[in-house]
Parts: structure tokens; C-alpha cells; sequence
């Protein structure tokens, strides 16, 4: 699967903000047949940014949701100020 095709774009809710300050976690909506490992392999090819974990959720509403976390010396306020989140 290519990593364009699976990073779709980014999740902003109020609460995906304060998770990017607290807990240095960014949150994107992801094709929903992609697994954990797809979806960290493709985030570090995009966005050079090394991954620490990712979890996903499904809404209600069938989109499938990954929190990837960086790891400490990555900063994913300014990962976000690059993509325009913010």
C-alpha cells in the first residue's frame, strides 16, 4: 500500500489538540484497512518523524482514527504547525 494512500488527512477536535500538548500525540484519519505497522511505517516515510507507538479507533461514523505518538525528541506541536493544524 502506498503511504500517500494511507495517511488520509489530519483529525482535529478539541480533544486531539490538547493531545498533541499533552501527550505529544497527533491524530490522523487512516484508510480503515490499514494495520498499525502500515500506518507507523507510512507516517515516517511522510513526515521524517520517528514513531513511539500507534493506536487506532474506528467512530461511529465507520472513519478509522490512529493517535501516533512520537517519541521525546520529536515535538508533535511543531510537526503540526507544519502541516497546518494549527
Amino acid at each position: 500500500m502506498d503511504s500517500y494512500s494511507i495517511i488520509i488527512k489530519p483529525h482535529v477536535t478539541e480533544k486531539t489538540m490538547n493531545l498533541i500538548d499533552k501527550n505529544n500525540e497527533i491524530t490522523f484519519v487512516v484508510k480503515r484497512d490499514a494495520n498499525k505497522g502500515q500506518i507507523k511505517r507510512a507516517f515516517e516515510e511522510l513526515y521524517e518523524e520517528k514513531v513511539a507507538r500507534v493506536t487506532t479507533h474506528i467512530t461511529p461514523r465507520g472513519n478509522k482514527v490512529a493517535f501516533i505518538k512520537l517519541v521525546e525528541e520529536e515535538m508533535a506541536e511543531e510537526l503540526a504547525v507544519k502541516i497546518g493544524v494549527f
